[in-house]
């Protein structure tokens, strides 16, 4: 069975796995602490965020799950509209040195410049994985909401077409802006946790 999910893990295809592992960070528990540098060489930790709305997204350049939400626009226009509206966003890239999506931070500064990402949704470079599996990131990309009272509130997908084709982006159901609406309005979320899709962290 250990064989079994580590080739399952060690794959790119689409995972989907049961929340019986690495499941720390679920709606209406406290956000696991963390502390981690991004690629500029900045220190971020959980208690910098206190009292404020934070969006964490982890990451993988090569994932083609990834690369839908990237590739059509999909992510950064999520990232734009929120953090216009003082929402911080961090984004995760929990890939171990010599797996896939390891970035060094001269290389993640590259892909941000590529991907057209903002400044206010850096990548944080959790290589030893500590920050992934405190939260239980299973795949890329996987989502988590934290608000200002250091609550996760929404814990899952982006959205709710495990497609790897942008094509349908459009005809998606988006939990993370829905989750985030709903806060912000004061009202109850309507979908506060789902089955994550990607690939799989390549810890």
């Amino acid at each position: 069975m250990r064989q079994l999910l580590a080739g399952m893990l060690g794959g790119a295809a689409l995972l989907i796995l049961p929340s019986v592992s690495l499941a720390a960070a679920v709606p209406g528990a406290k956000a696991p602490d963390f502390s981690e540098v991004d690629a500029a060489g900045k220190t971020h930790s959980l208690e910098d965020y206190a009292g404020q709305w934070l969006v964490l997204e982890w990451f993988n350049k090569d994932c083609p799950y990834v690369k839908k939400h990237y590739g059509s626009g999909n992510m950064q226009a999520l990232q734009k509209k929120y953090t216009d509206q003082d929402i911080n966003w961090l984004t995760v890239i929990s890939s171990a040195q010599g797996k896939q999506g390891y970035l060094e931070p001269a290389q993640a500064m590259t892909v941000a410049e590529g991907h057209n990402l903002s400044a206010t949704a850096p990548f944080l470079l959790d290589a030893d994985g500590s920050m992934g599996r405190a939260y239980g990131a299973k795949t890329t990309p996987h989502m988590f909401i934290i608000n200002p009272e250091g609550q996760v509130v929404y814990a899952g997908a982006i959205d709710d077409n495990d497609s790897a084709n942008p094509a349908v982006i459009p005809k998606s159901s988006n939990y993370v802006a829905a989750a985030l609406d709903a806060s912000m309005a004061g009202e109850a979320i309507a979908v506060a946790s789902s089955r994550a899709y990607g690939c799989s962290v390549k810890y």
